[in-house]
This record gives structure tokens, C-alpha cells and sequence, in this order.
């Protein structure tokens, strides 16, 4: 069991200013991905998103039909 802990072990005062930037950024990524990912799936929200289903076609649309 020692050799695990030595092997997820993290000397967290030899970061540099470079590692604890990505460290935060990878941080705040995911966890923004999990609350997205929490409001698209909630089945509540689901007409909210529905109405902006073909919003991309309707922009692009050369005679004006909205």
C-alpha cells in the first residue's frame, strides 16, 4: 500500500507559479463542465432549450423567414 501513496504522492512546494495556473485552470474548467452539463440535463430546463433548437438556421436563412 506504501508504494501507492508514494506514487500519487504530489510535493505541492515544488510547484511553480506556471503549475499552480494550470492547476486552477483545470480546476475551474471541470467544474464548470459539471454545472453545465447539471443545467442541460435537467429535464426542467428542456423547453428552455428547445425554443433555441434551430436559432443557428434561422440566422442564416436568406429570405428573412423567422
Amino acid at each position: 500500500m506504501n508504494k501507492i501513496t508514494e506514487y500519487f504522492s504530489t510535493d505541492w512546494h515544488a510547484l511553480t507559479g506556471t503549475d499552480w495556473i494550470g492547476l486552477i485552470i483545470t480546476v475551474s474548467i471541470t467544474l464548470l463542465m459539471i454545472g453545465l452539463y447539471i443545467y442541460v440535463f435537467r429535464p426542467k430546463n428542456r423547453e428552455a432549450l428547445e425554443a433555441h433548437r434551430y436559432i443557428i438556421m434561422k440566422e442564416d436563412d436568406p429570405g428573412g423567414n423567422k
